[in-house]
């Protein structure tokens, strides 16, 4: 591990060695110009970038500063999960206007909890004034062979990870005033399937995406990467209690995986390793482009797209 370097003056830099100090080991070679990463030989090296916007993403008064900053990076920790890789560094840049800096480092608490569950480190990032809360994390990871969305085949079975539809719930009711009950720690508190992900790649899964916009919006990106069709079965949806296969179908922020594979996996193992069930839901047809479900009505469901208004 490579301890962070001394800093020069200044309040921007006192802010950055607080977030150092708070972080402790769960931070690493802070303090050069870039991060440097070593990834074993044969491995590709997969990254991706998440921003998570005051406004956009979450409202203040619905969760506290060390949620926020959980959730900005397990958002972007998921995606590595997607593609069954496995964590090195996390890069975080935040826009911190005037009335949040009195919580930043309950903000770098909940990115601390994020990173210390992924057995990652924060290597380094941004730090500016701004008008509204911005946090913008990076993550770094590797992967021998990297799980696409291309690789569904006809005949492959859909499984997911998890329960679904609690995020969706707790945002209902949020929105309209009321407590959001037992939903809410799912919407607050979502694991990035890491772990998970790297088992089902082992087990065979051809291709996999992490349900950020609903099951049946993601499932539709792996249907029109692989030129398949998908055809889901409603009643063998996995829905937390109390939550309708509708929202299950449709809800978004689940952070949970949808992965195909041509072979039945070990589901009582799965359940037994990681303490989450793993649910058959559906199978790929035949080229096409589309995602059927068969027992339950649902509209268009194209999931979140920022440029729709």
């Amino acid at each position: 591990m490579t301890r962070a370097l001394e800093l020069g003056p200044g309040a921007e830099f006192d802010a950055i060695r607080a977030l150092v100090e708070r972080w402790g080991p769960r931070a690493t070679g802070i303090g050069d110009d870039a991060a440097v990463l070593r990834i074993a030989r044969g491995e590709a090296l997969v990254a991706s970038v998440d921003s998570f916007v005051e406004g956009q993403h979450f409202k203040r008064d619905w969760m506290s500063p060390r949620e926020i900053g959980y959730k900005a990076v397990v958002a972007a920790l998921s995606d590595l999960a997607a593609m069954a890789a496995t964590p090195l560094g996390v890069l975080v840049a935040f826009t911190v206007p005037h009335s949040w800096r009195s919580v930043l480092l309950d903000l770098a608490d909940g990115i601390g909890d994020a990173v210390e569950l992924a057995g990652a480190h924060v290597v380094g990032g941004n730090l500016i004034d701004g008008g509204e809360l911005s946090i913008t994390t990076t993550v770094l990871g590797c992967a021998f062979a990297p799980l696409p969305r291309a690789g569904a085949r006809a005949g492959d079975g859909v499984y997911v990870t998890g329960e679904l539809g609690g995020p969706a719930s707790a945002v209902e009711r949020l929105a309209n005033g009321r407590p959001a009950d037992a939903f809410r720690e799912r919407f607050v508190k979502p694991a990035p399937r890491l772990a998970e992900a790297r088992w089902l790649a082992e087990q065979g899964a051809h291709a996999a995406i992490d349900i950020s916009d609903g099951l049946v919006a993601d499932l539709r990106h792996i249907a029109a990467a692989s030129n398949v069709s998908i055809q889901i079965d409603a009643a063998a949806v996995p829905c937390l209690r109390g939550v309708a296969v509708e929202v299950a179908l449709t809800g978004g922020e689940e952070y949970e995986l949808v992965v195909t594979s041509p072979l039945d996996f070990d589901r009582d193992e799965f359940t037994r390793r990681f303490n989450v069930p793993l649910t058959k839901v559906g199978v790929v047809g035949a080229a096409g482009t589309g995602v059927t479900v068969r027992g339950a009505r649902v509209a268009d469901a194209p999931g979140y797209d920022h440029f729709s208004t």
